[in-house]
């Protein structure tokens, strides 16, 4: 069991997906990247959505809830190379015995599709949150940006899965930086999305961060590999050099979404840079 002050947390893996390798590693070679993810035959590599889950005396928290329903009988099914049988929200709670309705909030990062696509889903053909009795919290100038939207990020917000929670009335627009409950604080980053937040739990012993796309898979370290998702690429350079730099003098955990293999990692400076070391599932965190 991994505890962090009076959390204990868990992994919640909610699927697997594919995305174009190339999108996303951007200017790095193929060559370089698939040597360490290797590329399917569509160029797509594989991709987790993994979850975290913090559960306390009074709260239930979930961060990020992946794809969900979104593709479900669509030809993007495919495109994306949704693969539910690897594993599916509901499993994973239900593997730790927590009911959608025992989640009293649900951090999401961004409002990205494979973030929080699973925020809602189809009832009786109207999508109604997926958390009943949950508060949703999102940076208000999110989602201000997501529902006004921009050509390069259209496809990625799919605003019908994320505007129910405003209507429903259990949805809490954040104001920047700063805790949201005991233990746990939301960090901002522009570089890949305007306003997405990374989520620290920390207690006087240790810290682990759910990096979200900031960092998406471990293999994202280096300067050069970022996404050519991220609507402003010097902007992630710069963000990640100041949070790897802040991570490692602060001897942070990093948690990985994306990252297939690797759930949690800790840093180290070497002659190349801030790389990861001891990577391992967040059991034996």
């Amino acid at each position: 069991m991994t505890t962090i002050g009076s959390y204990t947390l868990h992994s919640i893996e909610t699927g697997r997906f594919g995305l174009d390798g190339g999108a996303m590693f951007g200017i790095v070679p193929k060559p370089l990247w698939a040597g360490k993810m290797a590329p399917d035959d569509d160029n797509r590599i594989t991709l987790a959505m993994r979850c975290l889950l913090l559960q306390s005396e009074e709260r239930t928290v979930l961060i990020d809830c992946g794809l969900g329903d979104v593709f479900d009988g669509t030809k993007y099914r495919d495109i994306y190379a949704v693969d539910t049988e690897h594993s599916s929200l509901d499993r994973s709670l239900a593997g730790i015995g927590v009911e959608r309705e025992e989640v009293t909030d649900v951090i999401l990062t961004h409002l990205h599709f494979d973030h929080c696509g699973g925020a809602t889903r189809e009832v009786k053909g109207e999508r109604q949150p997926s958390f009943p009795n949950a508060t949703y919290h999102v940076q208000r100038d999110h989602w201000r940006w997501a529902r006004e939207s921009n050509p390069k990020e259209r496809g990625s917000f799919r605003t019908h899965t994320f505007e129910p929670l405003d209507r429903s009335g259990q949805l809490r627009k954040v104001d920047g930086e700063g805790h949201l409950f005991p233990g746990v604080e939301v960090m901002l980053a522009n570089g890949h999305t305007h306003a997405q937040q990374m989520v620290k739990i920390a207690d006087e012993k240790r810290s682990l961060v759910y990096a979200a796309d900031l960092l998406p898979t471990s293999h994202h370290l280096a300067s050069a590999w970022t996404m050519a998702y991220d609507i402003r690429p010097l902007v992630t350079i710069d963000e990640k050099q100041t949070f790897l730099e802040r991570a490692v003098d602060a001897e942070w955990n990093l948690f990985f979404e994306h990252d297939p293999d690797v759930e949690v990692a800790s840093l180290e400076r070497t002659d190349r840079g801030i790389t990861t070391c001891d990577p391992r599932p967040l059991r034996k965190f």
